[in-house]
């Protein structure tokens, strides 16, 4: 069946029950009562302006969040589909202003989707295609299980493609586990690209020295447990250094969710990592930390948005030096322990669970440019979160994972100079794309700590920082609270799954005119910042 461009009407569901809204308002949010009528006249609006969303017969829109704004504008997400396959890349976001009146859309989707959804390869043939491609690539190991999970319409590229999404299960060459999403076209049988579902810190480890901390735990009497009713129900368990099974990775079902700490007092833990519970407590206070500052700071209910919590595991597997989000759940190695110990601090605490913000929100396509700025943004909010705990044991800084070098206390990446590390990059090239994401990311870190601090040398958290620009030119930085806000707002309002650098400049400046004004310090300030990392 071929689909191609026009002026078609758009498919859009009857009622508001036929749109599920996977995601509740934030503070800010629509009232769940009046999300419906925002919903629909979101939908509405787009069937007005059918080229906005690139319109084709057989499209239609799936509603996901909701954000009303203190003056009445409001901004839905919209998955997309055709004939009813997903559409890879086609997500979109829909601008109202507080009169109801149309004031534009949000998309990485850039030419009207012409493809025809009638697949010529098997199911099977892409399954087979992709094993004995991936048998050949030291990147994962044991991929010996597969399964074509779904027929999609890949819409990241240059041209939509028909594409079976074929998922491979296996580990990464740093031991973590691999979920493997791998797009094959379904006329051609050609490998289009290839995108890691489990997203990690890209390190050597670390572990958490933050000294005795508050935490809330439930039980009573002599029978406690690492569980937090105030946080969503957020716990956190022992692994016991067992690992995933492929099936795990492939499936997301059958997994260990571990055994959740108990102590026989509200103490948990003794300090020392010969205590197991010691780095359950670490993890416990990074997730509680992450929570309180996207509710504070952002008026976000944790990750989901919905009051809902999570949970983390650690000591998994033996010597991984590393930590990773798998799309419901932090999990957490206790590293080589010479080198690097536990990977418990706070800034990996705050990385990781803002991988699960960035998924519930942008959904940062974890791949090129667009997977930079998904890395990027779990540095950035990582690291305001070691801002926003303020815990003299670790004084906040902008280094990342400097707590588990235990013999350097340097971190694996920095923001004020991300080329330090050797392989990230400060300034942006038209080869960004093509480098691993947590190294691409070096350029979204520059730009943040440059808008947030400036170029220039000084010293933050005992840590001396000294950043320079691409372009020669110094930059007057508008402080870490409004950068932050900046940040939040372009990821969750304007920014798409496709997103590059040049699309999150464009972002971050509508982000600033909406929280500052056109023309205000904060507006040019990251204009500044964005081309002194050569973007723009």
């Amino acid at each position: 069946m071929r689909r191609t461009a026009g002026l078609a009407a758009l498919a859009i569901a009857a009622t508001a029950a036929a749109l599920p809204l996977t995601t509740a308002s934030t503070a800010q949010g629509a009232p769940a009562a009046g999300r419906a009528d925002v919903v629909q006249g979101a939908l509405a609006a787009l069937q007005r302006h059918p080229g906005a969303a690139r319109s084709a017969d057989g499209q239609a829109f799936v509603a996901g969040s909701t954000l009303v704004d203190p003056d009445g504008s409001t901004h839905v997400r919209f998955d997309r589909t055709l004939d009813g396959l997903r559409v890879v890349g086609g997500d979109l976001v829909v601008h109202r202003d507080a009169a109801g009146g149309w004031d534009g859309v949000s998309q990485t989707l850039d030419a009207p989707l012409t493809v025809d959804t009638d697949a010529t390869l098997a199911k099977a043939t892409a399954t087979r295609t992709v094993l004995a491609r991936n048998a050949r690539t030291a990147a994962v190991r044991g991929d010996d299980r597969a399964e074509a999970r779904e027929l999609v319409v890949d819409a990241t590229g240059a041209t939509p493609r028909l594409a079976w999404e074929v998922v491979t299960g296996g580990t990464q060459a740093d031991g973590t586990p691999s979920r493997l999403a791998t797009y094959v076209d379904a006329r051609t049988g050609e490998v289009i690209r290839s995108e890691q579902q489990v997203v990690n810190v890209d390190g050597q480890g670390q572990t958490l020295y933050s000294g005795t901390v508050p935490l809330q735990v439930s039980g009573s009497g002599s029978s406690y447990r690492l569980e937090d009713a105030t946080r969503g129900g957020t716990y956190t368990t022992d692994m016991k250094n067992a690992e995933d099974s492929i099936f795990c990775q492939i499936f997301g079902a059958g997994c260990s969710a571990g055994t959740t700490f108990t102590s026989t007092s509200t103490t948990f833990g003794n300090g020392q990592a010969s205590n197991r519970s010691s780095a359950g407590a670490d993890a416990q206070y990074g997730s509680n930390v992450t929570w309180d500052y996207f509710k504070a700071v952002h008026g976000r209910n944790g990750i989901w948005d919905d009051g809902r919590g999570s949970f983390n595991r650690v000591h998994y597997g033996n010597g991984y030096v590393n930590a990773f989000w798998d799309g419901s759940k932090m999990t957490y190695g206790d590293g080589d322990g010479v080198d690097f110990g536990p990977l418990v601090s706070l800034d990996v605490a705050g990385h990781e669970m803002t991988h699960g913000v960035t998924e519930n929100s942008a959904n940062l396509t974890y791949s090129g440019e667009s997977g930079g700025l998904n890395e990027a943004t779990s540095d950035i909010f990582g690291t305001l979160v070691e801002f926003h705990a303020a815990n003299a044991n670790d004084p906040a800084d902008y280094l990342i994972g400097e707590e588990f070098d235990l013999k350097q206390h340097a971190g694996f990446r920095r923001m004020d100079r991300p080329s330090a590390d050797g392989s990230s990059l400060d300034c942006w090239s038209s080869s960004a794309k093509d480098v691993d994401v947590h190294y691409s990311s070096g350029i979204g870190n520059h730009f943040f700590y440059l808008l947030a601090e400036g170029s220039g040398a000084k010293t933050i958290g005992g840590v001396t920082h000294s950043s320079t620009t691409c372009n020669g030119s110094s930059v007057t930085g508008i402080g870490r609270d409004a950068a932050a806000r900046i940040w939040y707002r372009a990821l969750t309002v304007y920014m798409t799954s496709g997103t590059t650098y040049a699309g999150a400049r464009t972002a971050t400046l509508d982000a600033a005119r909406d929280l500052y004004g056109a023309g205000s310090a904060q507006h040019g300030a990251v204009a500044a910042a964005w081309s002194a990392v050569s973007v723009g």
